[in-house]
């Protein structure tokens, strides 16, 4: 089918389709938000894909899941939309909301060190707006983002498989740190060796995340082997408390634990982690035409990242 065809065929009612069953990963779910059928929302997306002339989807009983033909549909599909938007707003069908909204999602390991006083700073300019922050793992975060239903993602430089339609901007590069309460018996101990660290209970990022895949290649690195006695979490607020109550050590991006040792609330070991540096920065949709207040936020995270206080290895 050549362009000229495809362009006749295709409806916005298929775009719309399309787009609500990648955002919920489930035809089910993104029949009741179009108050459709499910058997009405499958019919749909065949006849879009007999359009385009390829899968788009991968269906099964746990819900659809895009195809590399999919990820790409949809970061032009956006598109679509964000284009139509433009030319309502251009005649006046859309005017500028009076309260602007920003979605931002946000690794819990990352945004407790720069979002706080960065929204300090935005709320001078935009004194109305509302800002909507979603927490969740990486992967989670860049397919919200994908979805649309964030503006922006804080977070770790991902598989370039993941990156699609997608922009990376370095913010700055993070190491792992080893972080005990105040008063933990290994603080008084010199020189420390990595064997008495693991003798202690561990906690760690879960399993997929990338700052446990570092945590393992330090470990490895070092000759030393997983625990058998570690905690896993992606709560940075849980890792914290079972710190301050315990003598468990917490392997952790020094972003989540950076104002708790300013504070003097937690201490940092003194064992160098050199070598588990992760590059941290914002994302968006390529294409997407961010509005004026997410452009401002943008460029407040920008700052408060050039101004922020490096720390040195331990």
């Amino acid at each position: 089918m050549d362009k000229n065809t495809f362009r006749q065929r295709v409806r916005l009612r298929h775009i719309y389709c399309f787009l609500a069953v990648a955002e919920e990963g489930n035809l089910g779910k993104a029949a009741e938000r179009l108050t459709l059928t499910q058997p009405a929302v499958s019919k749909t997306l065949s006849e879009l894909e007999d359009i385009a002339g390829c899968r788009l989807f991968e269906r099964n009983r746990q819900g659809a899941r895009l195809t590399p033909e999919g990820e790409n549909f949809r970061v032009h599909a956006l598109g679509v939309l964000d284009a139509l938007d433009a030319v309502g707003s251009a005649i006046g069908l859309a005017p500028q909301q009076e309260n602007p909204v920003v979605r931002i999602g946000m690794l819990p390991s990352v945004g407790a060190d720069l979002v706080p006083a960065a929204l300090l700073a935005f709320r001078k300019l935009h004194p109305h707006a509302q800002v909507a922050i979603d927490t969740a793992a990486n992967a989670a975060l860049l397919n919200q983002l994908k979805a649309g239903t964030v503006d922006l993602v804080m977070g770790r430089m991902a598989d370039p498989n993941m990156l699609i339609g997608l922009s990376f901007e370095l913010l700055y590069i993070e190491p792992l740190c080893l972080v005990v309460r105040t008063g933990h018996p290994l603080l008084a101990t010199a020189p420390l060796k990595l064997a008495e660290i693991m003798a202690c209970p561990i906690v760690l990022s879960p399993r997929g995340t990338i700052p446990r895949h570092h945590a393992e290649s330090f470990l490895q690195s070092r000759g030393a082997t997983m625990p058998l006695h570690y905690t896993e979490t992606l709560s940075v607020s849980f890792a914290r408390r079972l710190v301050m109550q315990s003598d468990t050590v917490w392997l952790t991006p020094l972003g989540a634990v950076r104002h708790d040792i300013d504070e003097g609330i937690l201490a940092r070991l003194a064992l160098s982690t050199e070598g588990t540096e992760e590059p941290v920065g914002l994302f968006h949709r390529s294409d997407a035409n961010l509005s004026m207040a997410a452009r401002d936020l943008i460029n407040i995270l920008r700052a408060a990242a050039a101004e922020r206080r490096p720390l040195p290895y331990a």
